[in-house]
């Protein structure tokens, strides 16, 4: 049996890959094996080797299968915009369709623990009226929401999950990424949250100087995961 997830946030930059690298360690810490995908990137730097994203390469490195990076993230972009207006200057048509093939490809290697990681919150629009929700619900996986905490979070964790429920996704959990540590009333959010959020918390990570995969994982509890059987 093998399990995957997708990865959202509830906004742009509020860590999701920290995240998804986080959980992929913790993993890879209970002996479990481990694949990533990013379907799309923008803000991609040339190297000699094409196109490379830090975030991709983040869950490259978490990935106990031997892939390459061109499996993890197919569609890259050089321009640091929404994904798919870096899509329309590049000239190619950024669809679910040509998301989903190669995403298959790689759950079809059947690590036991994969997470697909999307970009931005959980409407970023693609071509057409398609969103990169819309690659969730083809895909049939169940959701993480990665929170980052600071002012307004609530409002826009519960506007996520409403939205995940809706499209008919299991929200199987969520973690609180504590972005702005000098939030008013901290704590009480964070309550706030766990009280209105129904999914499992999968944990509180504090804002660290070093957000390494390692660091990120002490603080994620992968039991209080119940893993979702993916069938390629």
């Amino acid at each position: 049996m093998t399990a995957a997830y997708f990865v959202t946030g509830t906004d742009t930059e509020v860590g999701k890959t920290t995240i998804a690298a986080g959980l992929l360690h913790a993993a890879r810490l209970a002996g479990l094996s481990t694949a990533a995908a990013k379907p799309v990137a923008s803000g991609c730097e040339f190297t000699a080797e094409g196109l490379r994203n830090s975030d991709a390469l983040a869950l490259l490195g978490e990935c106990t299968l031997p892939l390459r990076y061109e499996q993890v993230n197919p569609m890259a972009f050089e321009p640091a915009i929404a994904p798919h207006l870096a899509a329309r200057e590049a000239g190619v048509e950024l669809t679910v369709a040509a998301l989903a093939e190669p995403v298959r490809r790689v759950l079809a290697l059947h690590a036991q623990f994969s997470l697909v990681e999307g970009a931005g919150g959980w409407r970023v629009p693609l071509a057409g009226d398609e969103a990169l929700s819309d690659l969730a619900i083809a895909l049939s996986l169940p959701v993480i929401l990665v929170v980052g905490v600071r002012l307004g979070c609530i409002n826009h964790a519960l506007l996520s999950a409403e939205a995940i429920e809706r499209d008919g996704l299991r929200l199987a959990g969520w973690v609180a990424n504590i972005v702005d540590p000098a939030t008013s009333r901290l704590q009480e959010n964070l309550a706030t949250l766990e009280q209105c959020l129904e999914a499992p918390c999968l944990g509180r990570v504090p804002h660290l100087a070093t957000a390494s995969p390692a660091e990120v994982a002490r603080y994620l509890d992968l039991s209080a995961l119940r893993l979702m059987p993916f069938r390629a």
